[in-house]
């Protein structure tokens, strides 16, 4: 999960002011957790504590405002009541890695997965991009190989996954959907070589880049872990102590089900 906030915070300054290029500082003064961040962490809160989805996943967004949340989602809780808006935007993708780190098997994993984004995005789109991502994390954890994970989402879930970053790069624009998100940040983790490569990949792509690299990192994360200095560094620009409650949390829960990974707990205290 901390792969996902660390993607969150690199792109939030590259949502709205893409670049095309590998060559840039990781963490930048004005780098920040973003709606991403706020509703994987909710999604872990749901997980761990068996919590009603809608009645969470509103309260931690209301407790943390303006974080960049689309506005359809933003209506959405807003609203006294809520029921699914049929939405298959990216959001559906973002927020799902918990579900991988917290079950021991794909099947339960997938259960999770739609238990958390039908509430909001249940288009077939939505949850079909929350799937192929849950599958990608947990399949990484599990040491699958990128090329049979390549093949896995294109048979599984219909994605043109037979491209590169490099094929990619000079037309991808900005999509806030899962069909135009989902593939393309599986992809930048496939291919990296290491965890910063790949969110590295997912920047330089483009497109709507914090949402990109939270996907892009959540997948990295599984294939490589992560290097201490990033994770206490994402640790360090969590807003306040609620937060980095459920990331401790979720790591001594995941411990149990994600292959042997192990998050040394003493990173992110």
């Amino acid at each position: 999960m901390i792969g996902a906030i660390i993607g969150d915070i690199v792109g939030s300054i590259y949502e709205f002011d893409n670049i095309k290029t590998k060559d840039f500082p990781l963490f930048q003064d004005n780098s920040r957790i973003t709606d991403d961040t706020v509703c994987t962490i909710a999604v872990a809160n749901i997980i761990l504590d068996g919590k009603d989805p809608v009645e969470t996943m509103v309260s931690w967004c209301r407790n943390y405002p303006g974080m960049g949340y689309g506005d359809r989602f933003t209506k959405w809780f807003d609203l006294p009541w809520q029921e699914p808006y049929n939405s298959f935007g990216n959001g559906a993708a973002m927020r799902v890695s918990p579900s991988a780190f917290l079950a021991p098997s794909i099947e339960y994993a997938r259960k999770l997965a739609i238990k958390v984004t039908e509430i909001s995005h249940n288009h077939p789109e939505g949850i079909r991009g929350a799937l192929a991502t849950c599958d990608a994390i947990w399949l990484s954890f599990n040491a699958m190989p990128p090329s049979e994970i390549r093949a896995h989402i294109t048979n599984t879930y219909g994605y043109d996954m037979d491209r590169t970053v490099d094929s990619i790069r000079p037309t991808y624009k900005f999509n806030e959907t899962c069909m135009g998100t989902v593939p393309e940040a599986i992809i930048c983790a496939l291919e990296a070589v290491d965890f910063e490569d790949a969110i590295r990949n997912a920047i330089s792509i483009g497109g709507d880049s914090d949402t990109l690299a939270a996907i892009t990192g959540a997948v990295a994360e599984a294939m490589f872990m992560i290097p201490n200095d990033l994770c206490k560094e994402a640790i360090r620009r969590l807003p306040d102590d609620n937060m980095r409650a459920i990331v401790f949390r979720l790591y001594g829960e995941a411990s149990k089900h994600t292959g042997g990974y192990r998050m040394p707990l003493s990173v992110i205290q």
